[in-house]
């Protein structure tokens, strides 16, 4: 649903959200890999994807030359208001969607058990 409305896949999603809700709109590289979850050279590319798209951009950090900061752009940030109603549909329908497993998954364990 958001690929589909919205050209953000979950992880760019999430990316942005975090960065919507930082101080200043922006992150040090290194926290927001943290955050999501992910490696430095899978954010990289995941920023490339949102940078192309005009939703974010990269700025050099002014303590340390070497460190990099992800930061929102408006852009960025009227596209994640725009795709939070869907992405809370869409982690509410994968919910839905294991909950509505958990009985069966019981009902496999208990059979195994059985065994």
């Amino acid at each position: 649903m958001l690929q589909r409305r919205h050209g953000l896949g979950l992880s760019e999603y999430r990316a942005l959200s975090h960065l919507a809700t930082a101080d200043g709109g922006e992150l040090r590289m290194t926290e927001l890999a943290d955050r999501l979850g992910l490696t430095q050279s899978t954010l990289t590319r995941l920023l490339g994807r949102l940078i192309a798209a005009g939703y974010a951009a990269r700025d050099t950090c002014p303590e340390d030359k070497r460190g990099a900061y992800a930061v929102i752009t408006a852009a960025g940030r009227t596209r994640q208001t725009k795709a939070r109603p869907d992405y809370a549909a869409t982690l509410t329908d994968a919910l839905d969607a294991a909950a509505e497993t958990e009985p069966l998954i019981r009902a496999l364990r208990a059979y195994g058990q059985a065994k």
